[in-house]
């Protein structure tokens, strides 16, 4: 222990500046109860904490160690935690205890420790469920904030209040943007957004200011008088309410919205609070009952649509909402409310139209997407605070700024999921004040032990979600509601309407999806455990059904979803196809894959031929495209009585040349290993009659030829895997040359050679990248590779690195352009080649606005019955789109989409493992990617 504990004294100490002398203290008290405050990672505005200074303060006093984690962008600064003894550290491992506010990225989950923060995980989000599911995994205990509640049932610890404020203050703000386009301008047009005051006083300052002009007349009786509805009477609706009365007001009931909406004031804004039993009725009549109600919503209808918000100019949304509650305004109901109507009463003039209807605005601060406002599908943000929705084609449009156009059909919409993150220092004083009370009963967590042997009082104990690797018995429905979510998301069949399930949504996902969703015939359902994958398809394909779970880690979900469709996709790394192909074995499912046809798929032809299924692989660009025309030469030869003497085929995919200037002469779209390790792989193909075997491990790098077959370009070429099988499969056993080979731009494999002469290539784990070993820099990585000090001049190191690599300038210059002799942190993944890789896929990415490129050559010999010869070059260029889909994403997307609407329209009948080999498959696909922009060239060359 003593020595654990010297190294924490050298640690602390050796820092700079205030903290290394605070953590002096931190050794004397290091066995008293420690707790830590994690800094916030989940957005760039979030710069609230659970505590403020002053609570810490209090628990300092009070003998509690406390761990500040350093940040920049929280509204207190680090001094202010200081000065009330806090103890400033990046690591938090000594905590038993963590709190934050919002929720932990995956990765930063320590296990066996206890976690606060609010979740969002209780209504089995789908968002999130990946997140529950780690810490389940990590066996964190979780207390959700959320779910701490007094005997009432009433939340004791929340945002609620400043919710309310600052999403009032922003709904303001937008209705006068929203009037300004449609054509009125009000005193709302000098209320800013919530983030641009100092504190809140500021903000009700400009909300006094604009009512003493409603209050002189001088808001335009076009638009006639305005109606504020607030749902529920919790602390949202009374922070909200806190603002709304800085406006010149009057309180109504709900029954006298319609002759107020008809002959209110215009020198005042009118507001109604509406509570439960003024809408929901009992579907068999009677009177509403709270207890019955919680126990049995489904028992009661909520009037909502039709008794009040036919009268609302503005909605302020605040209840919560359980998913068998009824809704508060349905999709259809949307339909209604937001039809185009002419207002009788309210007089209009040339040039100052009256407003398409009288919902001009809805702030929904409960912020649950498809929740008690079912047409607010995605929350906002507080960089693009707003969108229209339009009801008509059930589409949200969002703003791209806060000073874009707000003109349009549709309600404007403001439902940010951190409303009070935009008033942080605020919001931390109340939210701790809140909390610290709490905070001794919280300590008592140990996440090792058994959560019945957890003595806190149960404001605490209750809100623990998850513990011990399982949830906690007050949460285990959230297992069936994900059940239950998944299963009510499967598409609910239509007569003729055919059904294809595709498994990842990476790069290559868009356009596969997007193909096929043009036909209004097929129902595509979209998996992956990504949601910005999902987001990105989403954007373009809005019809497209989508479910996130990790099928990783819940292939038993992929089992279940199989039946319901006619074809599965497989877009997953292609280890995973088999399982997946087995599944579709057992339904008796047809299935589509772009990958190479690996001896675990081929093992299961047979069981697949029995079962009656389909399974088409190696419809990409390589394997894929390169087949098809290659064996659409061939045919057309043999066809007119020629044979092939030879083939010689490259592809690769590569940066385009403007975006070519790199030290690897490369740019990565996918994670690197899979390209690195191929430089290790060895090769076997026919040359002149001869069968020519390269070895692993760099023999590759030693084979590499100028290609020349476009002189445009500066590329090299070396051969791929083996190319002596496809003499057979592509029926030219007579050709003395088959070689398959992969292209790049001149200068990658000579650095490629370099990084596997430094060892970076290397799949074996190495101690000093372990990636719980202490931080290293890429120069102190070489330095202790070669034994020397970690602070050895730059150019020394550089002379060991020349000699290691043979003298190459070339290779040394491409190790200091990719720096790896920078004082960088290394984010190491315990061996050299994953480390690389790692660092790589974000060093040598594909930015903004660049662009990548497919390139493709055959080289194909032809004799002829009469003895004459000639050469065939056959060659395919395409090119990313700079704001589009990339090269690769389309032309292995693409040639997927095709063939998988073949399989289900029946134009691909065989069974078993399929290639497109034969002209039935390989020509439509060809041809309907000439219809897409994909189209090859020849050329003949006579000899």
């Amino acid at each position: 222990m003593w020595r654990q504990k010297s190294h924490l004294l050298w640690r602390h100490v050796s820092s700079p500046g205030i903290y290394g002398n605070q953590c002096v203290r931190c050794l004397a008290n290091y066995d008293k109860p420690t707790i830590a405050i994690r800094r916030e990672t989940v957005n760039v505005w979030e710069r609230r904490a659970p505590l403020a200074p002053r609570h810490v303060e209090k628990l300092v006093k009070k003998g509690v160690r406390v761990i500040v984690q350093p940040s920049n962008r929280r509204a207190y600064n680090m001094q202010e935690y200081v000065e009330k003894g806090a103890i400033i550290q990046e690591d938090l491992s000594e905590a038993s205890v963590v709190i934050g506010v919002k929720q932990v990225p995956i990765d930063l989950l320590m296990p066996d420790k206890t976690f606060c923060f609010f979740s969002h995980t209780i209504k089995a989000q789908k968002d999130n469920m990946p997140l529950l599911d780690a810490i389940l995994e990590k066996n964190v205990r979780l207390i959700d904030y959320e779910k701490m509640a007094d005997e009432a049932g009433q939340r004791v610890v929340a945002f609620g209040k400043y919710a309310g404020v600052v999403g009032m203050i922003n709904i303001l703000h937008g209705m006068g943007l929203r009037l300004l386009a449609l054509g009125h301008h009000t005193p709302f047009m000098h209320i800013g957004p919530s983030h641009n005051y100092r504190n809140s006083e500021a903000a009700r300052q400009a909300v006094r200011d604009a009512g003493y002009e409603i209050a002189l007349g001088r808001t335009p009786r076009s638009i006639g008088p305005l109606t504020f509805i607030f749902t529920g009477s919790g602390n949202v609706s009374r922070g909200a309410q806190e603002v709304f009365q800085e406006l010149p007001h009057e309180y109504i009931e709900p029954d006298h919205l319609a002759k107020v909406a008809k002959k209110g004031s215009m020198r005042k804004v009118y507001g109604c609070v509406v509570s439960r039993d003024d809408h929901y009725t009992r579907l068999e009549g009677g009177k509403f009952d709270a207890a019955e109600f919680e126990e049995h919503p489904e028992r009661y209808a909520s009037t909502f649509s039709h008794k009040i918000a036919p009268y609302s100019s503005c909605i302020i949304n605040g209840i919560y909402w359980a998913p068998n509650s009824p809704r508060l305004l349905t999709i259809p109901d949307a339909k209604t409310l937001l039809r185009a109507q002419e207002f009788p009463w309210i007089p209009s003039s040339e040039g100052c139209p009256q407003l398409p209807h009288r919902l001009i605005a809805l702030c929904d601060i409960s912020a649950d997407p498809g929740g008690s406002i079912e047409f607010m599908k995605e929350c906002t943000t507080i960089d693009k605070p707003f969108c229209l929705y339009d009801a008509e084609l059930n589409v949200e449009r969002e703003s791209k700024s806060m000073r874009s156009s707000f003109k349009g059909d549709g309600v404007l919409i403001c439902s940010i999921d951190n409303m009070p993150a935009q008033m942080p220092r605020e919001a931390t004083e109340y939210f701790g004040s809140l909390l610290l009370p709490y905070i001794s009963e919280i300590l008592k967590s140990d996440a090792t032990s058994s959560f019945e042997d957890y003595n806190a009082n149960p404001t605490v104990k209750n809100a623990v979600i998850a513990s011990n690797g399982k949830l906690t018995p007050n949460f285990e429905y959230i297992a069936a509601l994900r059940k239950k979510s998944l299963s009510s998301k499967k598409s609910k069949v239509v007569p003729g309407q055919k059904k294809v399930l595709i498994l990842g949504a990476g790069y290559v996902a868009g356009p596969a999806v997007e193909y096929l969703s043009r036909d209004s015939n097929v129902k595509v359902t979209v998996v992956s455990q990504l949601k910005e994958e999902l987001e990105r398809i989403e954007s373009r394909c809005p019809d497209v059904e989508y479910q996130m779970f990790d099928v990783t880690r819940h292939p038993e979900e992929v089992d279940k979803l199989v039946p319901e469709y006619d074809v599965v996709v497989s877009l997953l790394p292609y280890t995973m196809h088999p399982e997946v192909a087995k599944s579709c074995i057992k339904h008796g499912k047809n299935m589509v894959t772009a990958s190479y046809v690996t001896p675990a798929m081929k093992e299961l032809h047979q069981a697949a031929v029995d079962a009656n299924v389909t399974i088409v692989n190696e419809v990409g660009v390589d394997p894929g495209i390169d087949h098809m025309l290659a064996m659409e030469c061939f045919d057309e030869v043999k066809h007119a009585g020629g044979k092939i003497t030879s083939y010689v085929s490259h592809c690769g995919g590569l940066p385009a040349p403007e975006d070519s200037a790199t030290p690897l002469r490369y740019k990565f779209s996918w994670f690197p290993r899979g390209v690195l390790m191929n430089c290790l792989n060895g090769a076997k193909f026919l040359q002149n009659g001869k069968v020519v075997e390269i070895a692993g491990n760099g023999g590759l790098l030693d084979a590499v030829e100028e290609l020349t077959f476009m002189p445009g370009f500066n590329i090299e070429g070396f051969p791929n895997r083996d190319s002596t099988k496809y003499t057979s499969e592509y029926g030219i056993d007579n050709a003395h040359t088959c070689i398959r080979g992969t292209i790049r731009y001149k200068g990658f494999s000579n650095v490629a050679k370099g990084l596997l002469k430094l060892g970076l290539l290397s799949d074996e784990p190495q101690a000093i990248l372990h990636p719980n070993g202490p931080e290293k820099t890429w120069r102190e990585y070489f330095c202790q590779k070669y034994g020397k000090q970690s602070d050895m001049l730059v150019d020394s190191l550089k002379d060991l690195l020349y000699e290691d690599m043979g003298q190459d300038s070339e290779r040394l210059e491409a190790i200091v352009r990719m720096g790896l002799l920078d004082d960088d942190l290394i984010d190491k993944r315990g061996s050299p080649i994953d480390t690389l890789s790692n660092y790589l896929s974000k060093r040598l990415s594909f930015g903004t606005g660049e662009r990548d490129m497919i390139l493709m050559h055959h080289d194909i010999g032809v004799q002829w019955l009469d003895g004459s010869s000639e050469r065939r070059h056959v060659s395919l260029v395409v090119y990313g789109e700079e704001n589009g889909y990339s090269a690769m994403a389309k032309t292995v997307g693409l040639p997927t989409g095709i063939a998988t609407k073949m399989v289900l329209e029946g134009e691909i009948q065989r069974k078993g493992m399929v290639i497109p080999l034969n002209m039935d498959i390989y020509n439509p696909i060809l041809n309907r990617l000439k219809v897409e922009g994909i189209r090859a060239r020849e050329v003949i060359e006579q000899y």
